[in-house]
């Protein structure tokens, strides 16, 4: 028996998992590099400019980005790229973007009917759109770390980040609530998207005061709540991070919109799409590579949802799940070129709270996931599973969170509050919990380097089996393929199949060899 500041963790089989994963996303790699989708197409179109809307029939806003995309898709041209029948157009109209997004906005023209150009002119006058739409995307993220450099960063005290949500459906509610939460004590602001916005095959436009369950993620309401963080983080003498959404059917266009208003973080994950809304999984596998290349280019963190897994299984027995899929993750990050401090591996405290032992078994999976992902800035999920309408207990449980998450030196820290199961919470809930996470992660700074883990006691056995399962689960995933792992409920105890899903159809082969993206080699894939 021995005693040691970290848990005793198998190097060979930490090194072996990666090994496994590797494999695992050359099958994805396979995918991204012989197919496309509408949202990623989509994407380009916004990193270019095209971010104004029409109204259509029913009145809506329709997206310039999503009419393009159907004119191009309508006559058989997309397997080239958006990009190269926008380079296309602005040669046959003699048009810059700005004036060709108002001529198609007008219904002047449709890029999907003009005559084709010459390929070669076509070509080099798209390699230089992206080119400067990269570099403008570079300048935003310098620009957004310039107001960085004048405030206090609170990444620099190594301590956790404290996250709260804000959720009213009005953007301008939202301000005032995330506003009170910064003077509170709050390091990142989160705008909860409202419910279901990941099923819409377009982003909304403007800015929006109704939403249910959440607020909608739009460009404009981020560029709202980016102006808010910015005037309250002067205040406090305070770097105030701001968090959505980039999920779903419009992964990469929320990746697009993000990266331009000076976002700092998305949760972003495409199995958290597959299982938890049935989106297609080659769509929303194809569509995370490029909103991950986006991301990273652009200094974003992202936030994986490997939290999700714990609230359809058992949170004691789906640890091998969780360590698998944050490994998986972790690839899938790398081949879109993104360093490892950008990489926010989500895992959470949710096993059942009657369970003995279970605050031991909480902080070995903590301790484990720090030193199995050392330079991620790990974002560490409060228990929300096991929450009733008895907010003593509720405090209660998000006390001991909060001390593990200081403890074992989580990144990120996502607040729990004591009504949760209630209602949504009020001003004076959040500031509760926010008062309780000021007193116990600053109070226990350093709480980890005084004591040491026995090499044969509980916390040190815990994560060595939640390894070992991570291990032979992997290998597992890895001979059946990944999307077999997923039709088999591998994960989360869901089932999806490759052709099903919501967004299918948005998928397409392109065409090796004229079809063109340029913005893969700018920003730096791997695949």
């Amino acid at each position: 028996m021995g005693y040691a500041s970290t848990i005793p963790l198998s190097a060979k089989k930490i090194a072996r998992c990666r090994q496994i994963a590797k494999s695992i996303g050359a099958q994805v790699a396979d995918l991204v590099k012989t197919n496309s989708t509408v949202g990623t197409e989509r994407a380009v179109l916004r990193l270019l400019g095209f971010n104004e809307a029409v109204p259509n029939e029913q009145g809506l806003l329709f997206p310039v980005a999503n009419l393009i995309t159907d004119q191009v898709k309508a006559h058989d041209r997309l397997h080239e790229g958006a990009l190269y029948w926008i380079a296309n157009a602005i040669i046959a109209t003699k048009n810059d973007i700005p004036k060709l997004q108002e001529r198609v906005m007008a219904l002047e023209v449709d890029v999907g009917t003009l005559a084709p150009q010459d390929p070669k002119q076509v070509k080099s006058l798209a390699q230089r759109l992206a080119k400067e739409s990269f570099q403008k995307l570079i300048q935003s993220r310098k620009d957004r770390n310039q107001t960085a450099k004048k405030l206090k960063d609170p990444v620099k005290e190594k301590r956790p980040l404290k996250y709260v949500i804000v959720a009213t459906g009005n953007i301008f509610e939202d301000v005032t609530q995330a506003k009170s939460a910064v003077l509170d004590g709050a390091d990142v602001i989160a705008v909860i998207r409202s419910t279901a916005q990941s099923l819409l095959d377009y982003v909304p436009q403007g800015t929006t005061t109704e939403g249910f369950g959440g607020t909608y993620a739009t460009q404009a309401n981020f560029r709202v709540m980016r102006q808010a963080l910015d005037e309250v983080g002067k205040e406090v003498n305070r770097y105030i991070r701001l968090t959505n959404y980039c999920s779903g059917l419009c992964m990469s266009e929320i990746a697009a919109l993000g990266a331009l208003e000076g976002l700092d973080c998305l949760l972003n994950d495409a199995m958290y799409g597959i299982l938890f809304r049935d989106i297609n999984m080659r769509r929303t596998l194809i569509d995370q590579h490029f909103s991950r290349l986006i991301c990273s280019k652009s200094g974003i963190w992202i936030m994986t949802g490997e939290d999700n897994y714990m609230k359809t299984t058992d949170a004691a027995e789906s640890g091998d799940q969780v360590l698998a899929s944050q490994f998986i993750n972790e690839v899938a990050a790398l081949n879109a070129g993104m360093a490892k401090n950008q990489m926010s591996i989500g895992h959470a405290m949710e096993m059942d709270p009657n369970y003995e032992k279970v605050i031991l078994m909480e902080i070995a999976r903590a301790q484990m996931t720090r030193q199995i992902f050392p330079e991620a800035p790990l974002k560490y999920m409060c228990n929300t599973k096991y929450k009733s309408g008895d907010i003593f207990t509720s405090h209660a449980i998000d006390t001991i969170f909060n001390l593990i998450g200081s403890m074992t030196n989580q990144g990120v820290i996502l607040l729990g509050m004591l009504t949760e199961a209630v209602h949504t919470p009020f001003l004076q809930d959040r500031s509760v919990s926010i008062r309780n996470a000021n007193y116990v992660v600053g109070g226990a700074v350093g709480l980890g380097d005084e004591f040491g883990y026995r090499s044969d006691g509980v916390i040190a056995k815990f994560a060595q089996k939640v390894l070992d399962d991570a291990v032979k689960l992997l290998e597992k995933i890895d001979d059946m393929g990944i999307y077999k792992a997923i039709e088999k409920r591998t994960f989360a105890d869901v089932s999806r199949t490759i052709d099903g899903g919501k967004g299918a159809d948005g998928v397409f082969q392109v065409e090796r060899g004229r079809y063109l993206n340029p913005f893969f080699e700018l920003m730096g894939s791997k695949i």
